[in-house]
């Protein structure tokens, strides 16, 4: 196993949980290891208490790669990313309280974003005035299916950062582990504003 890969799940996962985006044993983590295989996290782990015997590899299909640890089913999500842009490094998969709420009261395929500053920490933005558009899909058990729903859009048009899953939370992502982690903390703190201005009617 890659160890600098492990680690730095494990790191990611201890930095999640300590702000509170996933909760119990939601959410997984991967990174790209080539472009046949990735390092993910395992079903029903807490993601602040994850050690390397939590992580395994799989192939592009989700399948364990002589591991007989469980693979979480939206493993089929983070491997189609991978298939879809060699670009991506690292996949983030949060469950936080912000996230959660804006994608119930969103409407539409897409959840939009304008004026902010906090706007710059995502890959290719120079300035709050741009609007950022994030893929919103309906939630759903099959994720072969979902799978399926997220290659449709981005063949339409590639998708950048992440995107979001009504009532369940937020994939998000970057070129490595470092850039996936910005581009997480990044939306969040957008999330929170996002959840703060709708609380004080003002959007």
């Amino acid at each position: 196993m890659n160890r600098t890969l492990s680690q730095s799940i494990i790191d990611a996962g201890r930095w999640i949980d300590s702000q509170g985006w996933c909760p119990a044993t939601g959410g997984n983590f991967s990174a790209r290891i080539d472009q046949q295989s990735a390092l993910v996290t395992a079903s029903g782990r807490h993601k602040g208490q994850l050690t390397p015997q939590d992580l395994l590899q799989v192939d592009m299909q989700g399948q364990p790669i002589d591991s007989p640890l469980k693979p979480s089913a939206e493993t089929l999500l983070h491997t189609r990313l991978y298939q879809l842009d060699p670009q991506i490094g690292a996949v983030l998969h949060t469950h936080s309280v912000a996230s959660t709420v804006l994608s119930r009261l969103a409407k539409g395929e897409w959840f939009t974003l304008e004026g902010y500053e906090m706007q710059k920490s995502l890959a290719g933005n120079h300035s709050h005035a741009a609007e950022i558009r994030l893929a919103l899909f309906d939630n759903t058990q099959d994720m072969a299916a979902l799978a399926d729903r997220l290659s449709e859009r981005w063949q339409q048009q590639p998708l950048a950062w992440g995107f979001l899953v009504r009532g369940h939370g937020l994939y998000a992502w970057g070129q490595d582990m470092a850039q996936a982690r910005r581009h997480l903390e990044g939306l969040e703190f957008l999330f929170a504003c996002e959840l703060e201005m709708k609380r004080l009617g003002a959007n």
